[in-house]
């Protein structure tokens, strides 16, 4: 992991889904370069051990489909950080691997309520936060999915173009208040979300990469960081892709 010593010197981030992938590996970058931390994630005992890995300043476990939970967690963070600049949703799941005629109704509420439902409450709870400081960065996680859409998974396609919708709206919003917001849609990449899916899933997906092999937690984690500094700029309400070539629009 390359460092750009200082770049978030005085900056205070939320990072959901902190506990792991791509969340813990944003948030280490960031305390790395000069910034404090607070990890929110679903697992209390992975926050823990996050918590010593990445030098967060604080945790606090919650379900982002908790829109309470959310609004509290808000303002603890803020009490703790000082101030909040920086908001990562990285917080989802996968939901199960099915057509759309026999996917299973639990699980497809459960995708929306954490996916889309949970995002949009981070985003309500924070953006006064960071419209107070009048700065803010927004990284909103989605995924090529939802461009493209793949098969077998209605649910996450779905709700990652949800995602992307809502940033896109977001942005505009915001674009005259200090506050960026723009989504990051990866292709797949190694991560312990990828647990939940079947190899054949994996596969599938591995194979629409034309770089030929799934990417690298770094490697999205590096472009979030971008996303979230203050060299991120003059782009907002846009999407900026990890997709090793598989995006096409």
């Amino acid at each position: 992991m390359s460092v750009y010593q200082g770049r978030f010197e005085g900056r205070c981030a939320i990072v959901t889904g902190g506990a792991s992938g791509l969340g813990k590996a944003a948030a280490a970058r960031i305390v790395a370069e000069g910034g404090k931390v607070v990890l929110w994630d679903l697992n209390a005992d992975a926050l823990a051990a996050a918590k010593a890995e990445t030098g967060a300043t604080d945790v606090v476990a919650l379900d982002v489909s908790d829109q309470a939970a959310v609004a509290a967690a808000a303002k603890a963070s803020e009490a703790a950080l000082g101030k909040v600049d920086i908001l990562i949703c990285s917080a989802g799941i996968t939901g199960a691997t099915a057509p759309v005629h026999e996917y299973p109704l639990d699980s497809w509420k459960r995708v929306v309520d954490i996916n889309l439902n949970g995002l949009f409450y981070c985003c309500r709870e924070v953006v006064p936060l960071l419209l107070a400081n009048g700065y803010g960065r927004i990284v909103n996680v989605a995924s090529v999915a939802g461009k493209e859409g793949n098969p077998n998974a209605s649910a996450y396609s779905a709700t990652k173009a949800g995602v992307i919708g809502l940033t896109k709206s977001l942005g505009k919003e915001l674009a005259e208040k200090g506050v960026i917001a723009n989504a990051l849609t990866p292709a797949t990449f190694e991560s312990p979300i990828l647990a939940q899916l079947p190899k054949s899933q994996v596969d599938y997906m591995r194979s629409k990469i034309p770089m030929g092999r799934l990417g690298e937690i770094s490697e999205s984690a590096a472009m979030v960081c971008f996303m979230a500094s203050e060299e991120c700029s003059f782009t907002t309400a846009s999407t900026f892709d990890t997709s090793g070539g598989r995006t096409t629009f």
